[in-house]
């Protein structure tokens, strides 16, 4: 009995909504830092005089990071649990873009975002194994969609704070400070956190504790898990082309002045905020827990909203912007929690980090890919519209992913 009650204590002692919101926390501040890249491309291109191929290997570099860091992190999240992680990754990527603001060689400005992008990547499954853990399947897609805000808040934070402050000061000083406030908020979220039940802990760890390689290998093998992991790749990727390049073409070719430029990214970061909510409680409550059907009107969405913008003339009025970028963040900045989840739930609770760092290992490639190649069109063509035709294309070939992947689910229900 007495082994009992302190079982059940920590459950009553840490409700899951307040571990949501360090787990919360900690992904805005490393998206505030990890995602300022997009709205300070403009001013890091003025100062180390690059071309846009070479800003679109800002956020790339950011994304191997990731994508190296997101499977062993994962297998440690599931290991030692969340609460350590949240530290460790907080200062990797705090430390790293503090010591990028001291640099004037292009090279080692990108070696450094590539270690800031392990702390930036290994926060997503350090976060969502804790989600996994502290909600049931009629919860998880709202809790994760709140937790997945987070990126899109720090980012639209980003564009907010650092941008203007930035343009005044400097963009190194205003990144060296809010490096410092990262960190800070790590050391917060450290002794704030707490790992659920003790009981599901030991047995996760249990579960963890095999073969690293053999669990990779099943997940290598599990089709859907690789149909929506390369679907992500797509998807993931267009929507650091949008972050990356935003402020860019509406300031060079629309003609707005670059604060109004910078707002029109936070415009559209609020839309991916409020996606990753609004598609988690779509999903649980309206789909009761199909995140398939979710992801194909997302997808839908982001095809017509790229082809939209494509094809925007020069002097387009701010009002009607903001409508247009305000749908497009919606659907392929707010996806992402619809993908953590789907990620998390093709495998027993145990590999839950394990799946979705190797979900985001494969979807991190498209944000390497395609920002530079995004970047690569507008240079070889003077012009952004085949920038925006090449997502619309992308769109096309995740939707026939997405169609596969769900014959495959409908014949499992058939074979059942």
């Amino acid at each position: 009995m007495r082994s009992s009650a302190m079982d059940l204590a920590p459950s009553r002692t840490y409700k899951p909504w307040r571990m949501l919101l360090w787990l919360l926390m900690a992904q805005i501040m490393v998206a505030f830092i990890g995602r300022s890249l997009g709205p300070l491309g403009v001013l890091i291109e003025e100062d180390l005089q690059l071309t846009k191929a070479q800003v679109g290997l800002l956020p790339s570099a950011l994304f191997l990071g990731q994508a190296v860091a997101s499977i062993p992190t994962g297998f440690l999240a599931d290991r030692f649990g969340s609460r350590p992680l949240l530290l460790v990754l907080s200062s990797c990527l705090g430390i790293s873009f503090l010591l990028m603001t001291f640099q004037t060689s292009f090279l080692f400005v990108l070696l450094l975002i590539v270690i800031g992008g392990i702390g930036y990547g290994g926060m997503h499954p350090t976060t969502n194994r804790g989600i996994v853990f502290w909600y049931d399947q009629k919860q998880r897609g709202t809790a994760m969609g709140i937790k997945q805000m987070g990126i899109t808040f720090g980012s639209a934070l980003a564009a907010i704070l650092l941008l203007p402050l930035a343009e005044t000061y400097g963009w190194r000083i205003v990144v060296l400070i809010a490096c410092i406030a990262l960190v800070a908020a790590g050391l917060a979220a450290y002794f704030l956190y707490r790992d659920p039940v003790e009981e599901k802990m030991k047995k996760a760890e249990k579960a963890a504790a095999g073969s690293t390689f053999a669990a990779i290998a099943s997940m290598a093998k599990n089709k859907p898990l690789l149909l929506i992991s390369l679907s992500a790749m797509g998807i993931n990727g267009s929507q650091m082309c949008l972050n990356t390049y935003l402020v860019l073409f509406t300031y060079e070719q629309i003609g707005i002045n670059l604060v109004l430029a910078g707002l029109l990214l936070v415009v559209s970061e609020v839309g991916g905020s409020l996606g990753r909510i609004g598609w988690g409680v779509i999903s649980d409550r309206v789909f009761g827990g199909q995140r398939l059907t979710v992801m194909a009107i997302i997808v839908t969405i982001t095809l017509f909203a790229s082809a939209a913008v494509a094809f925007i003339p020069r002097g387009t009025p701010y009002g009607l912007l903001i409508p247009l970028f305000l749908i497009f963040g919606f659907s392929v900045s707010g996806f992402n929690g619809i993908w953590m989840n789907l990620a998390s739930e093709l495998v027993p609770k145990e590999q839950a980090g394990l799946s979705s760092g190797f979900s985001i290992t494969l979807g991190s490639l498209g944000v390497i890919t395609l920002p530079p190649l995004f970047g690569l069109i507008i240079d070889k063509t003077a012009g952004y519209t085949y920038g925006w035709l090449m997502i619309s294309s992308i769109m096309v070939i995740v939707m026939l992913m997405l169609s596969q992947l769900y014959k495959m689910k409908q014949e499992e229900q058939y074979a059942q």
